[in-house]
């Protein structure tokens, strides 16, 4: 398992590094990489305050990395998603609130149809321990790949309009689990505890940028997975973030991530962060 994470994070660095060298070298070059790295800040403190409140304290370290092949009739785009934060409120201990590392990686090959067949992989996980806080003691639910989900899916993409794609097709979800195996992967009908689980069903997924403004722009995307054991309940993951551009440096963003995953909550997860952030364009 962390060595398929492992192959993922090392094969994007090596081509993201050889295509920035290619780059300097050969200007009209198929390969474009994508990389913004950067924290987002949150911070509220009082002193002698006679109104109320706690002093707060937010951030959230992250990187968007990703690498496109566009040529003829090829076109590979892979993108990495890093995520991690932490918050303190009054004089309470630190808390994770955000952490995950998200790989995706989609290779499409033009037929000159409306649609043209592609072959996708997902990949997600921790970037370390995480807990559930609404228990007293905080009880730990995640760690780095534990547990971790793989996902890939043959199909047919729609891509014909700028900035918005969308593909259907069949896929295989799998997850793996060590010491939370019984809260992700286990068969409850089955006496063993089951660390792996594998799943076959319908992936689709759909994903659109407006640049709405200037120096403001709105990416969605919403990916969708369900079984063929059940077909009435879906997984869902859907990511809106608006990002308001102040200067090179420093930007406004505005994210809403709305998740539903059985194996993860029977409830539905939301999760909404209003940032002021620093960022630095690698590319």
């Amino acid at each position: 398992m962390r060595s398929i994470l492992a192959f993922c994070l090392i094969a994007l660095f090596t081509i993201v590094t050889f295509a920035q060298e290619a780059t300097e070298e050969k200007k009209d070059t198929l390969w474009t990489p994508r990389g913004v790295v950067g924290i987002n800040l949150s911070q509220v403190a009082f002193d002698n305050w006679s109104q109320g409140g706690q002093n707060s304290l937010s951030f959230t370290f992250f990187s968007l990395l990703g690498l496109d092949y566009i040529g003829d009739p090829w076109k590979w785009r892979n993108g990495l998603k890093f995520a991690y934060g932490r918050t303190k409120i009054g004089d309470e201990e630190y808390r994770t609130n955000d952490n995950e590392i998200f790989f995706q990686s989609t290779l499409i090959y033009h037929i000159n149809w409306a649609v043209s067949p592609y072959a996708g992989l997902t990949a997600r996980t921790a970037v370390t321990k995480g807990f559930d806080y609404n228990p007293v003691p905080s009880v730990q639910i995640v760690d780095f790949m534990d547990p971790f989900y793989l996902t890939e899916a043959l199909g047919f993409i729609y891509d014909q309009i700028p900035n918005f794609s969308s593909r259907l097709g069949i896929g295989m979800k799998q997850t793996w689990a060590d010491k939370f195996a019984l809260r992700y992967t286990d068969d409850s009908e089955t006496p063993e505890l089951e660390k792996f689980k594998n799943e076959t069903g319908i992936e689709s997924v759909t994903e659109y940028k407006w640049e709405f403004m200037e120096n403001m722009a709105y990416l969605t995307s919403l990916r969708l997975f369900g079984t063929f054991d059940d077909l009435s309940v879906w997984d869902v993951r859907w990511d809106n973030l608006i990002v308001a551009k102040v200067n090179d440096y420093i930007s406004v963003s505005f994210n809403v991530l709305l998740i539903y995953d059985e194996d993860e909550s029977i409830q539905r997860q939301l999760k909404e962060a209003l940032q002021l952030g620093i960022s630095y364009n690698l590319f």
